[in-house]
């Protein structure tokens, strides 16, 4: 099932009961394969925004796999999250080449236009806020990567003017309807 089907799928607002109940059907087309947990883990974040405690119990007992092996690899694994994410998901790269070339002076500049810390969520639940280590664009440092799209030699001066062509999509979105 590709990632926009998957939008798709739970953009009316479903409860959390019948996201399980949605959940149950890929656990049922999952069950004895191999290495099928970490998709059916991609497909319930997607589904869900992040991994709540009780979809990851359904997972353990649909795969019948132990908790603490579930748990474990969402722990291991950064893109997965239990907490839940605002609506865009900014990385910040601290690798070498970004942080010599000012990434932390941008990572402040994100913290103080949004009011988050690292692991935080704005209030609106617009974005969410995270660090990373390496997108493969050390010559382009330093760099961001808000969703999939990388934001490259990335100023702290124009870190608000990046973020509202994020705030404002809905707004031209609706406009051009």
């Amino acid at each position: 099932m590709a990632e926009n089907e998957l939008k798709c799928s739970c953009e009316e607002e479903a409860t959390e009961e019948e996201l399980l109940q949605r959940l149950d059907e890929f656990l049922e087309e999952y069950r004895g394969k191999p290495g099928a947990l970490i998709p059916v883990l991609q497909i319930a974040q997607g589904m869900f925004g992040y991994l709540p405690e009780s979809a990851l119990k359904k997972i353990s007992l649909g795969l019948d796999i132990p908790y603490s092996q579930v748990a474990g690899v969402v722990s291991f694994y950064s893109f997965f999250s239990t907490i839940p994410r605002g609506e865009h998901l900014i990385r910040v790269c601290l690798g070498t080449a970004c942080y010599v070339r000012g990434g932390k002076q941008v990572l402040e500049a994100i913290k103080k236009e949004l009011e988050i810390d690292v692991g935080g969520t704005t209030s609106d639940k617009l974005f969410s806020l995270e660090i990373a280590r390496c997108f493969g664009a050390c010559g382009l440092a330093p760099t961001i990567m808000v969703d999939d799209f990388v934001h490259q030699r990335v100023k702290p001066a124009r870190i608000r003017e990046l973020l509202d062509n994020y705030r404002n999509v809905e707004v031209v979105a609706a406009e051009g309807e």
